[in-house]
């Protein structure tokens, strides 16, 4: 894509948008960048400022132009698509695409990319841990970590690792991957998407300009996505917990065995794996699939993922006090991510719940937590919701927490020898925090507090 002396609208003032911001002005383009909040308030960002002094225009407060200067316009992933100003630019058959794209346009190397709605963090970096660790120069970015724009155009490695938001994947128009991992669809961001056909239809998105010699990586056992299949032209790969696929992967007494056009080339002892919950042994699988994929030998694909040893935030174990075991899963931003981790664990469990719902229903999250919780403290604005779910279904054992920091603390007074404590939310952090990475930091940060999080 020729960038020089192109006008380019960029909306977002956030790390993606940016990020694209950097890059346009270093491929020599005239960019505007436009944000809702005040000029003031965005010159106070250094990124901001430093895109200015370079030369950038700011369009701030959520003001209009009176007429459309730009050729291009680059819109950042928690920006919805149908913001006045993109419709003006769609009207006016102007391209709009996303960070993602860009950083694809830009990059030398061939992408894997990992999508679905909850494990594509762990997925992503056990890629990124698997290939590292068989002497493959892998690149990991997207969803995780820096924006990938920013680092794709210095790599001449092997591969580039991207996790991929649903939001990231709308905006993308030419991206085709190499490999396209599906792990899940369950209902998360209906505040945005408003119904699950559109959320789905943005996830599929990682397959429509893949080709026959290019590969997915399905989840067998999710209806949602084994229907993708018939719908897409790549090779398919598939992993599954109950079902025997043709090629793939699958668990059989507490063994993963992979599969090549119907017979068994390897296995290994699933409770070998460090990752906790069965939601991670298919987070492994779809690992093992994409390195085998990529000609990477099943023996050493194994031993790599035996080795991993997790991501923060996710199932994170923070310590063990007094016979009570800590659990950081901040990033459990809706009930079914909740649902797994709850699931991972047999020992009495207090679980922190609460934030702010993104249009999730909490009844069968409740459900699961009347029989496997033995207290569930709930806090943050969807509280409320939250209580109504548990009332709804007869689960009892609440107790509704004045904040964040008081949740914390009622739940280490109330934990026992042999308990697990988890933060676990179910829900995003944007009422008290800025994402769920600080929440995690601060339930870690009370919990290593010496005498409890009251100091007493």
């Amino acid at each position: 894509m020729e960038l020089r002396d192109k006008r380019v609208l960029v909306v977002g003032a956030g790390m993606s948008g940016m990020a694209a911001c950097r890059h346009l002005q270093k491929k020599g383009a005239k960019v505007l960048l436009a944000d809702n909040k005040s000029r003031k308030d965005l010159l106070k960002n250094k990124a901001v400022a430093a895109f200015v002094r370079k030369g950038g225009e700011l369009l701030s407060d959520n003001m209009m132009p009176d007429q459309i200067t730009w050729e291009l316009a680059v819109a950042s992933p928690g920006v919805p698509l149908h913001l006045p100003l993109l419709n003006m630019t769609r009207a006016e058959n102007i391209p709009i695409i996303g960070e993602i794209e860009l950083a694809y346009q830009e990059a030398r190397a061939p992408f894997i990319g990992v999508t679905g709605t909850n494990g594509k963090t762990t997925t992503t970096a056990l890629i990124g841990h698997i290939l590292k660790k068989c002497g493959v120069d892998a690149l990991v970015g997207g969803n995780i970590g820096q924006a990938l724009v920013d680092i794709v155009g210095d790599f001449r490695g092997d591969y580039i690792v991207a996790e991929l938001s649903s939001f990231q994947l709308e905006s993308c128009i030419d991206f085709r991957p190499r490999v396209a991992v599906y792990l899940n669809l369950t209902p998360d961001h209906l505040d945005r998407h408003g119904s699950m056909e559109s959320y789905g239809a943005a996830k599929e998105r990682i397959f429509v300009n893949q080709e026959a010699d290019d590969i997915a990586v399905l989840n067998a056992d999710d209806p949602l996505v084994a229907a993708v299949a018939g719908r897409i032209k790549p090779r398919r790969l598939w992993f599954s917990l109950h079902h025997r696929p043709e090629t793939g992967i699958y668990l059989e007494q507490d063994r993963l065995i992979y599969m090549a056009t119907g017979e068994e080339q390897y296995s290994f002892a699933a409770a070998d794996i460090f990752i906790q919950g069965r939601h991670n042994l298919q987070n492994a699988m779809a690992a093992f699939l994409v390195a085998a994929a990529i000609g990477l030998k099943p023996e050493k694909i194994a031993k790599a993922i035996i080795s991993f040893r997790g991501v923060e935030h996710r199932l994170e174990y923070v310590k063990e006090e007094g016979g009570v075991i800590y659990v950081n899963d901040s990033k459990g931003t809706n009930p079914a991510s909740t649902f797994q981790a709850i699931m991972a664990y047999e020992q009495p469990m207090i679980l922190l719940l609460g934030g702010r719902n993104k249009g999730s229903d909490f009844t069968e999250l409740m459900l699961l937590a009347q029989q496997r919780v033995k207290t569930a403290i709930i806090y943050g604005e969807a509280a409320g919701e939250l209580k109504k779910a548990a009332d709804s279904i007869g689960y009892q054992s609440y107790i509704v927490a004045g904040g964040f920091e008081d949740a914390v603390a009622q739940a280490r007074a109330l934990a026992q020898p042999g308990d697990v404590v988890m933060l676990s939310p179910a829900c995003a952090s944007w009422d008290s925090f800025n994402d769920f990475e600080q929440r995690g930091k601060k339930f870690k940060a009370l919990i290593s507090q010496t005498g409890g999080v009251n100091g007493g």
